[in-house]
């Protein structure tokens, strides 16, 4: 899904409807684009944007909403530089700038019929949120939907009370885990303690016509990929958001490159066969 002309080069405005904090450096943001832009933004789970403060600067944020609520974009920002600091001081009502949608997202046509694993660890629940809820409205399409989420510990766990109430549904497995076990509450969670490969290895789930979705820190990957190796996995059937360096989000700066591709680009949503044999990728 390519953007679309002006939306793709030029910011356009948005205002912060809604914003609350999931953690201690991170802060959820819902936005609402002008009504003339609105019908023209549509978006695929697993691309992202590019969100800029007034006389502060850009950033690539990825979208964590549900796709086709119109003119409304959900994200989940860390505060972890110059840009979302700023963004972290923005009240409601404040003003942001929007430019994309970019990059390539998860292949959902593709998938229907099948069995869905999402593996989330840390922010990177984020774009597999919005994953989630795209294959929870369309859930007649897919089979057997599985998230498993890792957080360092109770208070890092993101989206506590939506987790809370998807643990209810019964056409849905929720599984979590935290390294760290504390005695803070997690929201009326059922966590285990341990890093989420040690997760997938304790939990069954149906392999047959299953893909994989991952998302997280870098070192979480070559883990995941392994234990999934363990288990049978085709590499065709491994899917995975590396979201690693983006700046520009237009492949000009170089700063995403992985080999001959770029993650803004070509990403940030890989095949594991077509990153797998890159020096660095993983």
């Amino acid at each position: 899904m390519k953007p679309a002309g002006d939306l793709h080069t030029i910011p356009v405005p948005a205002a912060i409807i809604d914003r609350r904090p999931l953690s201690d450096d991170t802060t959820f943001f819902r936005l609402r684009l002008d009504d003339d832009v609105a019908p023209r933004f549509s978006f695929l789970p697993g691309q992202f944007i590019q969100l800029s403060v007034p006389a502060g600067g850009e950033v690539p944020i990825s979208l964590a909403g549900i796709p086709g609520r119109h003119g409304i974009l959900e994200l989940c920002i860390r505060r972890a530089g110059h840009v979302t600091a700023l963004l972290h001081d923005q009240p409601a009502g404040a003003m942001v700038g929007v430019r994309g949608p970019f990059g390539n997202g998860f292949p959902v046509e593709e998938w229907q019929g099948k069995n869905i694993l999402l593996l989330a660890g840390g922010l990177g629940l984020a774009p597999l949120r919005s994953l989630l809820y795209y294959l929870l409205r369309m859930r007649h399409d897919y089979g057997e939907i599985t998230l498993m989420y890792g957080a360092r510990n109770p208070t890092a766990i993101l989206f506590k009370e939506e987790l809370a109430e998807l643990s209810g549904r019964r056409d849905f497995h929720l599984f979590l885990t935290v390294d760290f076990a504390t005695e803070e509450p997690a929201g009326g969670l059922t966590c285990r303690t341990g890093l989420l490969p040690t997760l997938l290895r304790g939990v069954n789930f149906t392999l047959e016509n299953t893909v994989a979705a991952i998302c997280g820190p870098p070192a979480l990957y070559r883990c995941l990929i392994a234990e999934l190796d363990t288990f049978g996995f085709s590499a065709e059937a491994i899917f995975l958001s590396l979201e690693r360096r983006m700046k520009c989000g237009m492949g000009r700066c170089c700063h995403c490159a992985v080999g001959e591709l770029f993650c803004c680009t070509d990403g940030p949503v890989f095949r594991l066969t077509e990153v797998r044999e890159i020096e660095g990728a993983l």
